[in-house]
């Protein structure tokens, strides 16, 4: 008998199996498509998971309100609309839950994939910075010029040897 060592570490299982990459004809669909066409087609799936969520809520919340009915009603009926409404109200929560999801998920789409702003904006801050640089540059001329002729001036000021020849 072999001596087993027994701890606490978890033993991994065989997962679900999935398919991360897409088969062949999906994968030529894809490629065959232009960019416009593509980005066509997720926004056309966003909205569609969008418009089932949407509708959940809106369907639950047509339901439980029609369930809040006053009248003469047995026990039976108030567990039976009791049980509905908590039903309801569950897959509302889900339907919330998976608009949230979306909505993030959107929201890290824009900002991790909207890479034209971000050259635009990258553009424009460069474009800024050479004009600040060509506006710092001619102003630091300016400034030089100024005093480089006031020097001068004050130099012709004083009597110099052609001045003194003049006399």
């Amino acid at each position: 008998m072999a001596d087993i060592t027994q701890t606490d570490v978890s033993r991994p299982s065989a997962l679900p199996t999935a398919r991360l990459r897409p088969s062949a004809s999906q994968f030529q669909s894809i490629v065959d498509q232009n960019s416009e066409e593509y980005l066509d087609l997720i926004e056309e799936e966003w909205n569609k998971k969008i418009d089932v969520e949407v509708e959940t809520l809106v369907d639950g919340m047509v339901d439980i309100v029609n369930l809040a009915s006053i009248g003469d009603k047995d026990k039976f009926r108030i567990a039976q609309e009791s049980f509905i409404a908590q039903c309801r109200a569950e897959s509302m929560v889900r339907a919330a839950h998976s608009l949230l999801s979306i909505t993030h998920s959107m929201k890290l789409l824009l900002l991790l994939s909207d890479e034209s702003q971000i050259a635009q904006q990258r553009d424009r801050a460069l474009s800024e910075a050479r004009s600040d640089t060509q506006e710092a540059r001619r102003r630091v001329a300016e400034l030089l010029n100024e005093l480089l002729g006031t020097t001068k001036d004050r130099t012709t000021n004083e009597p110099n040897s052609e001045d003194v020849s003049g006399i």
